[in-house]
């Protein structure tokens, strides 16, 4: 019996050994959650430096475009705003000319009337 327990107590010793040999220990499974975070962690800062670097380098091509697009859009103002005192001003010199132009108009019928009141006294005294 006492050769029984002693195997029985080499064999129980051995298992021991060797199941704490192949278990971890709790702090092991901690430093290997925690080594696995950091991996993770380290994973995900990079994919969000990448995705930050493409987001920049898209809002900086767009403010380049912005900033011609409005540069030449103000060129564009400044041509439109220099069309349109030329052309108020021709418009204003039209407006004269029209103003000139139906004087002339009322004048010319005042002319034709007086024109016809004398032929018609002339054609009466023709009579």
């Amino acid at each position: 019996m006492k050769c029984f327990r002693a195997a029985l107590v080499l064999g129980l010793g051995a298992a021991a050994s060797a199941r704490e040999q192949s278990s971890v220990t709790p702090v092991q499974k901690v430093i290997e959650l925690m080594e696995g975070m950091l991996a993770k962690g380290k994973e995900e800062k990079h994919a969000e430096q990448v995705q930050f670097a493409a987001y920049k380098q898209f809002c900086d091509d767009t403010t380049v475009d912005k900033k011609r697009a409005i540069k030449e859009a103000e060129e564009q103002i400044e041509v439109l705003k220099a069309d349109i005192e030329s052309h108020t001003a021709h418009a204003a010199r039209l407006e004269k000319e029209i103003a000139e132009h139906d004087a002339d108009i009322a004048t010319w019928k005042g002319d034709v009337e007086a024109a016809s009141k004398i032929r018609a006294i002339d054609k009466a005294n023709y009579d």
